[in-house]
């Protein structure tokens, strides 16, 4: 990280915590369709994305594009209501700013959610998948948030992700879904740039690989928050299944995507709002 980039990260904190007085301590990144969750903050305030000095700006469909503050289960938020994309036209570290900037105003925990295609054949649409590992296919040639310039007041040179998705998050969540009797799958996500859908021949490579899911984002924001020492749990929203066959008539649209996130986001919103209910019993 380049000491302009510092810069302008310092800066877009500055304006923010000028702005509120919330001081949060977990972080929430909105995927797509489930920007609503943002509802039911308490004490609810957010500042538009275009207003924050050097903030990407989302210009994906369903994304708002509001970094909200507020209260959910006791818990104070940083919430991002809406991500930015690579396929958006964004490098890995445009993508990973948001996080860093989250960093800077103290979060420890970092929870994400994403829509996402089901490779596995025992998944279906609606259930949701806590992701434990990752296949990061650009990140392999070279579009890793952390290339470049090296600043260690975020983080090592060398990112570890041996225990990327933090595994004490993970058993909490699946604890927090046998509660509220929620099923709940567990799996590997694979991050690739999109826009466009898989083809039957990469589903099938991605299954070969152990992927249960893939999507189009996640994966950068993931890696920077390890960079910078943050705990992190993801969730996949299995939203559509991805087509193995070239036979197979079903065409993946986007239409679908958005038709099937409206049924999830209401179990996504009770699975975080009791998370954070622990997660708050635990500080507290």
């Amino acid at each position: 990280m380049k000491k302009e980039q510092l810069a302008k990260i310092n800066e877009a904190q500055a304006y923010i915590q000028a702005r509120t007085n919330i001081k949060p301590m977990c972080g929430l990144i909105l995927g797509s369709g489930l920007g609503e969750l943002a509802d039911a903050l308490d004490d609810f305030f957010y500042i538009e994305y275009k207003d924050i000095p050097h903030f990407p700006v989302s210009s994906a469909p369903s994304h708002k594009g509001r970094l909200c503050f507020g209260y959910l289960s006791g818990v104070p938020l940083v919430l991002m209501q809406g991500r930015v994309h690579t396929y958006e036209g964004y490098t890995p570290q445009d993508v990973a700013f948001p996080v860093y900037v989250m960093k800077q105003l103290g979060i420890k925990n970092l929870v994400l959610t994403n829509a996402a295609g089901g490779v596995n054949k025992g998944f279906k649409v609606g259930d949701i998948m806590v992701i434990k590992d990752h296949v990061n296919m650009p990140g392999m040639t070279g579009l890793d948030p952390t290339r470049g310039s090296h600043n260690a007041d975020f983080g090592s040179r060398f990112t570890s992700l041996n225990n990327c998705y933090d595994a004490e998050l993970r058993q909490l969540i699946k604890a927090v879904a046998v509660k509220i009797k929620m099923p709940l799958h567990e799996g590997v996500y694979s991050y690739l740039v999109g826009p466009s859908f898989e083809t039957p021949a990469e589903i099938r490579f991605l299954n070969l690989l152990g992927v249960d899911a893939t999507g189009m984002s996640t994966v950068p924001e993931v890696i920077a928050a390890r960079n910078a020492g943050i705990k992190v749990l993801a969730l996949s929203s299995i939203t559509n299944m991805a087509v193995h066959n070239v036979e197979d008539t079903h065409i993946t649209s986007e239409e679908e995507v958005w038709e099937n996130v409206v049924a999830i986001v209401p179990k996504l919103k009770k699975l975080i709002e009791t998370l954070l209910g622990r997660l708050s019993h635990e500080k507290g």
